[in-house]
């Protein structure tokens, strides 16, 4: 007997974005779900031969290949807590590589990673933990050698990018105070006669306006370094040349975000574009200023690239359209031999917030009386909802929801105001906007205003869980997924780069502004709570450390108030199928019995 379309949805093979090797472009590396649980699997082209790298029971999360297509390296963590080493092993195609992993970079202890920079002849990895960052550099050709730091802060950094001759280093750091808006500095290291690193450029834009590393010129000798910069309030290209300190802002007249990245031969940018929740593709030469657009779907694009022979491939997907891996003459890169079934497109709506436009999706099911509707909302709390697949989504359509998703102020897509809007009332702001969007919903008749669920994962079961609180009037039943339920408590117990990234949304920690946390925390209007919540949660989750769920559901039993809780053991989200399925159903479950889908029609 078949499974269910919204079964077999989770069940399909996904791939991720392939990562080639720089001067092997017949290898590649790519995660996939082929056996149930996403790993690393090598690829040889030019072979068509293909072969699972890892297996591990939690799956393995991130991986990347050598430039000279020799090595994989993977990061090992203990069940998904994001905390290990970086382990490296040859790249093998034919089946039978029994070499056990060995530690990529010797000497050095678990701690979280915070970026990775492959070379030829050198490695620089970036390592977060309660100190702060640091950034070292191992040499390949001297495995005896412990590496060199060549960066240390209390505050957040990370590894940008390293040049393509092995000279330079770029890096993002928050010295300034601000993980959302970080600088960038730049090292010159000497990986060809020892270790060692000197500054040779500093950038920073002031508050408000962050830049981020997108990667060196890919020639040798070449000391131009692509950045993102938000000057005008949105994502833009910034070319600094660091050999003549100058740099080239190319003018881009097109709306929305842009994000660029290398061609090949250095003289040309690959930009994709995103505005209102869905991509377009283009090309920009440096030299003429000419842009041109590349036909693509309508849709999102997750990730492309310029491959070495000069083919652009992408990651696509709709709303109603699963992902798929394409080049740009509309052929497949990888055909899945389990897709998965399509589902129902995504409408946009506009509504009058009071901080301004929001941007909503929705997706309806067949009845088109006012529906029980699940708004379910996003992490983050800068990330978005796109138009892009998603068989959670899917999965409450099929069950006769309609599904609607706010990309309230604090999302990002919509340019740097937008994105840091939500500073003042972190939680409650986003609030205000998902409310807004409630209402319109109902006032259009697409909404039953007795029947709507608030639903979200991570940041989205945060606001979950606040929202229930805040608004109690408002919402029917929660379903709050890897949420965050205490934020004092999990401040104390998060991995150290979301803390940063916690200092900077609050403007300080609990223990100096002890009223702000307090006014954004959900266990502080616990009593307040009138619906029935479903709370999933990860026992091993260093984003949302467990206690501060432990803490919420105390208070919730201690008021008697009516809740369903399930604790499983992965990291912030389960790569098992099987899992991702089982708390699927528990939340469709319980959706059906709390808030059904159909009101009994009236004559």
């Amino acid at each position: 007997m078949a499974e269910p379309v919204w079964v077999q949805r989770f069940q399909a093979t996904n791939f991720s974005f392939p990562d080639v090797a720089r001067e092997a472009p017949d290898r590649y590396l790519y995660q996939s779900n082929s056996g149930g649980t996403a790993e690393l699997y090598a690829w040889d082209r030019g072979l068509d031969l293909h072969a699972q790298v890892t297996a591990r029971p939690q799956g393995t999360r991130m991986g990347r290949i050598s430039p000279d297509g020799e090595w994989v390296w993977w990061f090992g963590d203990t069940d998904g807590d994001e905390r290990g080493l970086w382990m490296r092993q040859p790249f093998d195609v034919s089946g039978k590589n029994s070499t056990d992993a060995v530690p990529a970079v010797p000497g050095l202890a678990p701690a979280h990673p915070a970026g990775l920079a492959l070379g030829l002849r050198c490695a620089v990895v970036g390592l977060s933990d309660r100190d702060g960052s640091r950034i070292v550099l191992h040499r390949h050709d001297a495995d005896d050698a412990r590496p060199t730091t060549i960066y240390a802060a209390p505050r957040y950094a990370t590894v940008g990018a390293l040049s393509y001759d092995e000279t330079l280093v770029a890096i993002q750091h928050s010295e300034h105070g601000d993980a959302f808006t970080p600088a960038v500095r730049v090292f010159r290291v000497e990986a060809t006669d020892g270790p060692g690193a000197t500054t040779v450029g500093d950038l920073w834009d002031g508050p408000g306006h962050g830049l981020h590393v997108v990667g060196f010129a890919p020639r040798k000798g070449d000391g131009r370094l692509l950045l993102r910069h938000e000057r005008s309030d949105r994502s833009e290209p910034l070319i600094w040349d660091l050999h003549s300190d100058s740099q080239i802002t190319p003018a881009i007249d097109l709306p929305g975000e842009l994000y660029p990245s290398w061609y090949p031969d250095g003289q040309a940018l690959l930009i994709r574009r995103h505005w209102q929740a869905r991509d377009e593709l283009y090309r920009y030469d440096l030299d003429s200023g000419k842009i041109t657009a590349l036909p693509t779907p309508a849709g999102v694009i997750g990730a492309c690239a310029v491959r070495p022979n000069g083919t652009v491939e992408y990651a696509w997907s709709s709303g109603e359209r699963p992902r798929v891996l394409l080049a740009d003459s509309g052929t497949p890169v990888l055909t899945s031999p389990r897709p998965a079934p399509p589902s129902v497109p995504l409408v946009d709506a506009w509504v009058a917030g009071p901080g301004g436009r929001v941007h909503a999706l929705v997706a309806r099911p067949d009845d088109e009386r006012p529906a029980a509707t699940v708004f379910l909302l996003h992490g983050g709390p800068g990330g978005q909802v796109t138009d892009s697949f998603w068989p959670a989504r899917a999965a409450f359509v099929d069950a006769g929801y309609c599904v609607v998703h706010v990309n309230y102020r604090g999302s990002s897509g919509y340019g740097a105001r937008w994105r840091d809007a939500d500073r003042e009332a972190p939680g409650l702001i986003e609030l205000e906007d998902v409310a807004a969007v409630r209402d319109w919903a109902v006032r259009n008749e697409i909404s039953d205003p007795d029947r709507c669920v608030i639903a979200g994962i991570s940041w989205g079961g945060y606001l979950t869980l606040l929202g229930l609180g805040v608004q109690p009037k408002l919402w029917a039943a929660g379903v709050a997924e890897v949420p965050i339920g205490d934020l004092v408590a999990l401040y104390e117990d998060e991995m150290e780069p979301v803390r940063e990234h916690d200092r900077s949304l609050f403007g300080g920690t609990p223990e100096e502004l002890p009223d702000k946390w307090r006014r954004s925390n959900p266990i502080s209007y616990v009593d307040h709570v009138t619906a029935p919540v479903l709370v999933l949660a990860s026992r091993n989750d260093p984003r949302c450390p467990i206690r501060g769920v432990e803490n919420y559901l105390e208070r919730l039993t201690e008021l008697g108030k009516a809740y369903e809780s399930y604790l499983f053991d992965a990291g912030h989200f389960s790569v098992v199928a099987d899992e991702r399925i089982h708390q699927m159903r528990l939340q469709l479950d319980f959706c059906l019995r709390t808030v059904p889908p159909l009101a009994p029609a009236t004559d």
